[in-house]
């Protein structure tokens, strides 16, 4: 299988990492989803924080780009150790990525989830770390992602402290 998948062209290639992005919010938002809305909508929330539209977009977006940045590591002529640590790192970091709504929404625990999005937070830095020299231009793509992710970890310390 692994075999087959190697032999795919980089278009297919891009479609699987970008799919494989893009599936991870699609299935935590669906685990999420049904727990979210009475409960968020009666927190207290910062007159800063986005409308509920503006998070679907930018995710669909952020997905695209770290399934490219896994792309471009996946088909570069890196050595495979340093290709297999940085994708070890990126899939980390989409596993954090994933349970962060989880915790956050459906166990209605935004401490928890403020000390995850902070694991998160190191696990995007690392493998950004770890993707640069592999492809500059992966890791650059990482940025709006961790800018994204750090200021969704002031929002939700925020939305903590302000609904002790």
């Amino acid at each position: 299988m692994i075999q087959a998948i190697e032999r795919l062209s980089p278009f297919w290639k891009w479609i699987i990492a970008v799919a494989l992005c893009e599936a991870t919010g699609i299935v935590s938002a669906l685990l999420s989803q049904t727990y979210m809305n009475v409960w968020f909508d009666n927190l207290n929330k910062p007159s800063w924080n986005p409308p509920d539209y503006v998070f679907g977009p930018v995710w669909t977006f952020l997905y695209l780009l770290m399934g490219t940045a896994l792309w471009l590591v996946w088909k570069s002529d890196a050595p495979e150790p340093e290709k297999k640590n940085a994708e070890w790192m990126f899939a980390c970091q989409l596993f954090l990525n994933f349970w962060w709504s989880i915790l956050f929404f459906r166990f209605h625990s935004p401490g928890l989830a403020f000390a995850e999005i902070i694991l998160l937070l190191g696990a995007i830095f690392v493998t950004m770390l770890r993707f640069a020299p592999i492809s500059r231009l992966a890791s650059w793509l990482m940025v709006p992602y961790i800018a994204w992710v750090s200021f969704a970890s002031i929002l939700n310390y925020t939305v903590w402290v302000m609904n002790r």
